[in-house]
C-alpha cells in the first residue's frame, strides 16, 4: 500500500491508542495469573495481536470484550514438560517485545516450545539474555535464526547484566520471575539505558500484587541496581487492569502541533506514566512549542522552533517525531547516542536520515550513533520508502502535512504494527491523505 499526502496542517483532537508496551506486560501477567483477568484496552495492533497469539499457543484463552480482553490463564499443568511431547510454535510477528518477554516466560513455565518471527526480528539482539537463560537451566537452539527452540526449566538465582543492554531483557526476566520457585535477583550495572521501561514492568507487576524489591549494590567495584522477586509470590487478579494511552504514538500528533500553528490535542494520556516517551513534552518545550496540560489530556501548539541537542539513549523511539520537528526548527538539531536505532524494524538511524533527505531536509549521521538535522522553513515533499518501519511512515506523514508539495509514502501499511488506524486519525485531524492498496510498478 502507498499513500499520497497533500500539504494541509493538522489541528483538533484525537484519542490516544492503547500503549502496546503496557498491553504486552498486562496480557502476559494475566496469562500466568491463577484466575481470569479482564483488561481494559481500547485498541489493538499487530504487535499486541502477536503477543495474544503466542499466549494462546501456550494454552491461555483470550477473548475480545467490549472494553478490551478477558484472559483465562495458561493451565497449571502446562508447565509439566513430561506430559507434553509437542512443541507449540509461537509466532512473534515482528515484535521484539513479544520475543524478548516471552522467551524467559516459556523457559520459566518449563515448556518445550519454538519461537519464530518475521522481518528483521531474527537479527535483533538476544545477547546477553540468551546466555543468561542457558546458564540457568535451559537449552536454546542457535540464536540468529528461526525457529528458536527452548527446553528445560529456568532456575531462580542471580542474573547479571551490563547497563547498556535492552531494558526488554530485564523486563522479560521480571515477568518470568513469579513462575520461579525461589527468589530471583536481577543485577543491572548502572547507568541503565531505558530504565523507565523497567519501571513500567514493575508497575505492571504491582497491578497483579507482585512486589519487586529494588536496592543498590556494589559488585567488583561497579554500581548495580538489583531487582528482587520472591519465589512463587501470590498473584492477585486486579480490580482494574487498564492499558494506558500510548505516548510513543501520541508523540507524532504532538509533534504536528509543534510544527503547525493550530493546537493538536491528544486525550487519554497518563501524565504520570512510566513510559519513557512521555519525555516528548519536555523535548517539544525545549524546541519552543507551547504545551498545555490538563487531566489525561495534552495540547501542543506551534511557535518559533529552535534546533536543540538531545541525548536519546533513554527514549530512542522518539527520534522519528523529534526529527520531524527538527526538520522545521531554525538551526541545527543533534540527536546523540541513537545507536540502538540500528536494531529496530529497519536500521532506523539510516532510514530516518534517508527519509528526511527525500523530503528536502539536510540530515547526516555523524560518528557511529548521532543524527544531525538542519532545519528548513520550506520542505519540498517527495517520495519516501517506509522501509517496513511503522515509525518511518508516521514521521514522513507528519512532515508531509507541512511540506510545499505532495508526498508519496511507499509501504505505508507497516503502520499496522503499532497503529492500524493511523491514517484514519490523520484524516480526522484534517490531513489530506489518499490510500492506494497496490504499489505502482
Amino acid at each position: 500500500m502507498y499513500v499520497i499526502i497533500q500539504p494541509k496542517p493538522l489541528a483538533g483532537g484525537i484519542d490516544a491508542v492503547a500503549s502496546k508496551s503496557m498491553a504486552h506486560r498486562l496480557l502476559i501477567l494475566a496469562a500466568i495469573c491463577p484466575s481470569a483477568t479482564d483488561i481494559d484496552c481500547g485498541t489493538t495492533s499487530a504487535d499486541i495481536d502477536a503477543t495474544i497469539a503466542c499466549l494462546e499457543a501456550l494454552g491461555a484463552h483470550i477473548t475480545r470484550t467490549r472494553r478490551g480482553f478477558r484472559v483465562s490463564p495458561i493451565a497449571a499443568d502446562s508447565s509439566n514438560t513430561a506430559d507434553h511431547g509437542s512443541r507449540p510454535l509461537l509466532d512473534c510477528g515482528e515484535s521484539g517485545s513479544t520475543l524478548r518477554f516471552l522467551l524467559p516466560v516459556v523457559c520459566a513455565l518449563g515448556r518445550k516450545a519454538c519461537l519464530t518471527g518475521h522481518g528483521r526480528l531474527a537479527q535483533r539482539p538476544l545477547s546477553p539474555l540468551y546466555e543468561q537463560i542457558c546458564s540457568h537451566g535451559c537449552h536454546l537452539s542457535q540464536k540468529g535464526s528461526f525457529p528458536l527452540c527452548a527446553s528445560g526449566q529456568l532456575q531462580s538465582g542471580r542474573y547479571v547484566f551490563p547497563g547498556n543492554i535492552s531494558s526488554q531483557f530485564v523486563s522479560g526476566l521480571l515477568l518470568a520471575a513469579p513462575l520461579l520457585s525461589e527468589r530471583t535477583k536481577i543485577f543491572v550495572e548502572q547507568p541503565i539505558q531505558s530504565a523507565p521501561y523497567i519501571r513500567l514492568t514493575i508497575d505492571a507487576l504491582a497491578t497483579f500484587g507482585v512486589r519487586v524489591r529494588i536496592s543498590e549494590e556494589i559488585m567488583r567495584g561497579s554500581s548495580y541496581r538489583c531487582y528482587a522477586i520472591d519465589g512463587k509470590p501470590h498473584m492477585s487478579v486486579p480490580k482494574a487492569a487498564r492499558v494506558e494511552g500510548d505516548w510513543s504514538n501520541a508523540a507524532f500528533w504532538l509533534a504536528a502541533g509543534a510544527i503547525g500553528g493550530k493546537p493538536v490535542t491528544v486525550r487519554g494520556l497518563d501524565l504520570q506514566s512510566f513510559q519513557g516517551d512521555r519525555m516528548i513534552l519536555a523535548a517539544l518545550a525545549r524546541f519552543g512549542a507551547r504545551i498545555e496540560r490538563r487531566p489525561h489530556t495534552v495540547s501542543v501548539s506551534g511557535a518559533q522552533l529552535w534546533g536543540q541537542t538531545f541525548d536519546v539513549a533513554d527514549f530512542p523511539d522518539l527520534v522519528p517525531p523529534l526529527a520531524a520537528v527538527a526538520a522545521f526548527a531554525q538551526g541545527t538539531t543533534r540527536l546523540t547516542h541513537a545507536g540502538r536505532l540500528r536494531l529496530k524494524e529497519s536500521d532506523r538511524l539510516v532510514t530516518v536520515s534517508e527519509a528526511l533527505s527525500r523530503l528536502g531536509v539536510k540530515a547526516a549521521i555523524t560518528g557511529d550513533d548521532d543524527l544531525v538535522i538542519e532545519g528548513s522553513p520550506a520542505l519540498s515533499g517527495g517520495i519516501v520508502d517506509a522501509a517496513n518501519d511503522h515509525r518511518i511512515a508516521m514521521m514522513a506523514a507528519i512532515i508531509a502535512a507541512y511540506a510545499q508539495a505532495a508526498t508519496k509514502i511507499c509501504g505505508a501499511q507497516c503502520v499496522a504494527k503499532s497503529y492500524p488506524a493511523f491514517f484514519d486519525d490523520f484524516a480526522a485531524l484534517g490531513g489530506q491523505v489518499a490510500l492506494h492498496n497496490r504499489e505502482e510498478v
